[in-house]
């Protein structure tokens, strides 16, 4: 259990940055460096829960799928966490510390904005569910209205009032049709009058018959004065009856003929408009519900960031709970550089004067091996040279022995043909008659010379043995 414990505690060293060989020398740095380790996971395990959540939340894949993702994220984090660790050496200098901790420092906070997001997100889940689905009726609301506003629909309620009044003109034979009020007046206002002609002739004719009965009136029975003035009274009513009947016959003949006309057009238009109210219609329903499709799954980390900032503008509270909580993250985030940073401010440790040294002492000892390396390439260049020079001597001395030999033949050709020259020259002068033996007269030209110079040769007995 011992040596588990310590090749787990070796293994969060190394990870915090220490070296083996020089912790080896130094163990009094190890839990500072097992502490730094333990550190480094906790941000990575809390960049594991975050990623996992976020890729959930914005793709909404399969929660083990979602957890490998949040494990690559997570062994990204502590790399980069690592490495601002490793890159910021041990130096007392304020000035120069702030300067290597401050972009360090920066690109933690970066990093922990982004995993504390999540987070967050995911703590505030309930309150947030809630808001997003009120946001997302709100959106629904909103794009209904601009369908009723867009150009495309915006003749869509007028349609559906032609469509019912023709399907009431229809229905009603004509009658319903707004356009026959005139008409309609007209038969109207002739029924009136037919129908106060005729309330005028009945009251006429029972005024009539009163007379005749002696029941009202003078109250004389009998065709008297008063009979034949109401009789005649009446029947000049009844040609008044008989127009006004004529009157509302016509009336009524051109009321139905108009409403059997506009029966007629809007049967023919009323077709037309409900395919085309029934095409608009099917649009509209059709990019209502694609909208409302896409509304509903617009539940992503964008749409999850608006809720939440429309709750913290709602409740304070909310809003200083969700500045907390990602500070606490983001705090943890930036814990391992902070630490480090604090370290450098102390005095140096054992473990950082052996580094010191270990780095100076492997700068020395590479210094030296160059210094070899240079020595013996310049050495080999200097025996790669002196060979090239030897290899160039041999080749001129053999070509300056070549050109003397060649010189020397060419002066012993010279010393034969000036030798033999002089000699024809001495036989040329000699007289005809001591010719050489076998000279004719007659053998001139190149045959005479050559018989000159051959009787002029040595004979082998004449001939100087060489080396006499």
């Amino acid at each position: 259990m011992a040596a588990v414990q310590r090749r787990i505690g070796d293994g969060l060293a190394v990870l915090g940055g220490a070296r083996p060989d020089v912790l080896e020398a130094a163990p009094g740095a190890r839990p500072r460096f097992v502490a730094l380790g333990g550190v480094l996971l906790s941000t990575g395990g809390l960049a594991v829960v975050s990623m996992a959540f976020a890729v959930a939340m914005a793709l909404g894949v399969w929660w083990p799928l979602a957890l490998l993702v949040g494990l690559g994220w997570g062994a990204v984090v502590v790399n980069l966490d690592r490495m601002l660790l490793v890159g910021m050496a041990h130096d007392a200098s304020l000035r120069r510390n702030l300067v290597l901790a401050v972009p360090r420092i920066g690109l933690a906070l970066i990093l922990g904005a982004v995993i504390a997001t999540p987070l967050t997100l995911q703590v505030f889940s309930a309150e947030i569910d809630t808001e997003v689905k009120a946001m997302q009726a709100e959106d629904a609301d909103a794009f209904r209205e601009t369908l009723e506003t867009d150009a495309r629909f915006t003749g869509l309620p007028q349609l559906r009032e032609d469509v019912a009044l023709g399907e009431s003109i229809v229905a009603s034979g004509g009658a319903a049709d707004p356009q026959l009020a005139s008409v309609q007046g007209d038969a109207t206002a002739a029924q009136q009058a037919y129908d106060a002609a005729l309330e005028t002739q009945r009251g006429l004719e029972a005024r009539a018959q009163c007379e005749l009965d002696g029941t009202c009136g003078t109250g004389d029975a009998g065709t008297g004065q008063a009979y034949v003035e109401a009789r005649a009274a009446a029947d000049a009513q009844e040609g008044v009856v008989a127009a006004a009947r004529s009157a509302l016959d016509a009336s009524t003949a051109a009321a139905s003929a108009a409403e059997g006309r506009a029966a007629g057009l809007a049967a023919a238009s009323l077709e037309t408009d409900r395919a085309e109210l029934a095409r608009l219609t099917a649009e509209q329903i059709r990019l209502q519900t694609a909208f409302d499709a896409t509304n509903e799954d617009a539940d992503g980390i964008l749409a999850r960031l608006e809720a939440l900032d429309r709750l913290g503008d709602r409740n304070l509270t909310l809003a200083a709970a969700q500045v907390m909580l990602s500070l606490l993250f983001m705090s943890i985030e930036i814990l391992p550089v902070l630490m480090k940073l604090l370290l450098n401010f102390g005095p140096r440790s054992a473990y950082d004067e052996l580094a010191a040294l270990r780095d100076s002492g492997d700068v020395e000892i590479e210094a030296m091996q160059r210094d070899s390396r240079l020595a013996v390439a310049a050495a080999r260049e200097e025996l790669l040279v002196m060979a090239e020079r030897e290899r160039i001597d041999r080749q001129k001395s053999a070509i300056l022995a070549r050109r003397e030999a060649a010189e020397a033949a060419a002066r012993i050709e010279r010393a034969a043909a000036v030798r033999a020259a002089e000699r024809a020259a001495a036989m040329a002068q000699a007289p005809a008659e001591v010719a050489p033996e076998g000279l004719r007269p007659w053998d001139t030209g190149p045959m005479r010379l050559a018989r000159m110079l051959g009787s002029g040769r040595r004979r082998p007995a004449d001939r100087v043995p060489t080396g006499v």
